[in-house]
């Protein structure tokens, strides 16, 4: 059975204070932190790469004593996610989210990802048809379903998108599915009703006078229809 994670975007954050923002986040209650990679073709936007994730791993490391804290859920807006799969990985990455539109072989991706280490996902843009994931889905550790257009923060959440969510989770019922892009106070309760568990949460948590209690927001509408299930 899946549960709720969340998943603060650190490009709502201060990019002065990447490496306290990081760990604001983990200490305020948040399961990872959503790093968006853009790279300025597949995305008109330019973000951040592997020198600066491996800055933030120095500054947030992995506790060898606690599998899977301080995780780095890596979303790679790039236009040839190959190239960056070994350097993500030795930046200290921990799963590699590719876009669908990205690649000709997606299921290399996924074994190449694997094989350096990562949890292996793939997003989907609003253009693209969530059915495009249902031969790929038993190799992932999550599906994205994007509710904006990637390439910049601050965009208005889509809920025609929550029929993709629906869908996903009714053919894979223990798959992490995710979305990004909008999500808050009035909009996440929609999405985790759709079936999401794994929530993307930029301006909401940065901007909000009390970080936990947004994270706890979240978690619990998520746990609440996970609860129904």
């Amino acid at each position: 059975m899946v549960k709720s994670i969340i998943a603060p975007s650190l490009l709502a954050g201060d990019f002065a204070h990447l490496g306290c923002d990081c760990q604001r986040m983990f200490d305020n209650g948040s399961d990872w932190v959503h790093l968006d990679v853009m790279d300025g073709h597949f995305v008109p936007n330019i973000t951040m790469g592997p020198p600066v994730i491996s800055c933030l791993r120095k500054a947030v490391p992995r506790k060898e004593d606690q599998p899977g804290k301080n995780f780095f859920d890596c979303h790679m807006m790039v236009s040839n996610p190959e190239q960056w799969v070994p350097e993500i990985a030795k930046a200290g990455g921990d799963q590699y989210t590719f876009h669908y539109e990205s690649t000709k072989d997606p299921v290399g991706l996924v074994k190449s990802i694997k094989a350096h280490g990562m949890k292996a996902a793939c997003a989907v843009k609003p253009g693209t048809d969530v059915s495009v994931l249902y031969e790929l889905a038993p190799m992932l550790d999550m599906a994205l379903v994007m509710t904006v257009e990637p390439g910049f923060g601050g965009q208005s959440f889509m809920p025609d998108m929550m029929q993709k969510v629906r869908d996903l989770r009714a053919k894979f019922p223990d798959l992490n599915i995710q979305v990004d892009g909008g999500l808050g106070k009035g909009t996440v309760e929609v999405a985790a009703e759709a079936g999401a568990n794994v929530i993307v949460a930029g301006t909401s948590v940065f901007k909000a006078e009390d970080p936990s209690a947004m994270i706890s927001y979240l978690r619990e509408e998520v746990e609440k229809n996970l609860k129904k299930d």
